[in-house]
């Protein structure tokens, strides 16, 4: 296993609330990027999307994302952070990449308001469309896929570790 572990997924598969509980079960520090974001913008996600537009924020985020500098440590990125080549390329030479994988209708179930959730959502864009094309992308970045179809939060939990 690489110094730290990177979660990638769609929004609402549970990167943060997993992360928190993964870095404790391991004695690492835990990081949300999408926190990373706000702090170093002063602003909301999205207020940031709203104010810069999707590509502004895709390019904010993959800046952010590529200078994260940590050490055993989970870090939760946001669901957009496959846009970032660089950002990607840098996590996955820092750390280990899980892809919590979630199937579309538990998502859509799950998720509700997506502009309120600061989504990166183009004009006309649905949330299937989004899905379809985010799902080559988080595959091709992971080094780890856990599927979590019907698993709850432990149980998810120890799949991952017994991934890693």
């Amino acid at each position: 296993m690489k110094e730290n572990i990177v979660l990638i997924g769609m929004p609402g598969v549970g990167k943060s609330t997993l992360g928190v509980v993964l870095a404790k079960e391991l004695g690492f520090q835990f990081v949300d990027a999408d926190l990373l974001i706000q702090e170093r913008e002063n602003r909301l996600l999205k207020e940031i999307i709203a104010e810069d537009g999707v590509e502004g924020f895709l390019k904010i985020e993959n800046d952010v994302n590529a200078s994260i500098r940590a050490e055993k440590t989970v870090i939760a990125t946001g669901g957009s952070v496959i846009y970032g080549s660089d950002a990607m390329e840098h996590l996955k030479e820092i750390g280990t990449v899980v892809y919590l994988k979630l199937d579309y209708d538990t998502l859509d179930s799950r998720l509700g308001n997506l502009k309120g959730r600061g989504v990166v959502l183009k004009d006309g864009q649905t949330l299937q469309d989004l899905y379809n094309e985010r799902i080559p992308l988080y595959e091709k970045y992971a080094d780890v896929i856990v599927d979590e179809g019907g698993l709850d939060l432990e149980q998810t939990l120890t799949q991952v570790l017994k991934q890693l």
